[in-house]
């Protein structure tokens, strides 16, 4: 009988941030953890305590079982890739340019909402 071999905590965690695709800088500015802190734990030379699990699971939508056991969905819903880095990457920003983010994306919504209630009209600018 063939043996699966047994992925750790620490490989699934580099497998998540893969799948992100995000550095390690960024993963760990998210999880409030040091880069050098997680490049030890991805290659097994530091422990994931509970703190870095839960974090890790609340910040980028794991579940904590897959991650502890490698049993069942890696996230809690089917998330879109490119949303999750959006938002791990936003929530490294300083509260002022993650003010100033908020206000773009209010102002481009408020621009689509005039271009489809006025097809005809070509201009971006208001």
């Amino acid at each position: 009988m063939k043996h699966e071999p047994v992925v750790s905590v620490n490989r699934r965690i580099k497998q998540i941030r893969e799948i992100l695709k995000l550095s390690q800088v960024q993963f760990s500015r998210v999880i409030s953890l040091s880069s050098g802190y997680l490049a030890g734990v991805e290659v097994e030379k530091r422990k994931a305590n509970d703190r870095i699990i839960k974090l890790i699971c609340s910040s980028f939508d794991v579940h904590e079982a897959w991650l502890r056991t490698g049993e069942g969905e890696m996230f809690n819903s089917n998330p879109d890739k490119e949303c999750t880095k959006l938002v791990s990457l936003f929530k490294e920003l300083d509260p002022k340019y993650q003010d100033f983010i908020l206000k773009q994306i209010d102002l481009l919504l408020r621009i689509q909402d005039k271009k489809s209630q006025n097809p005809s009209s070509n201009s971006v600018a208001e």
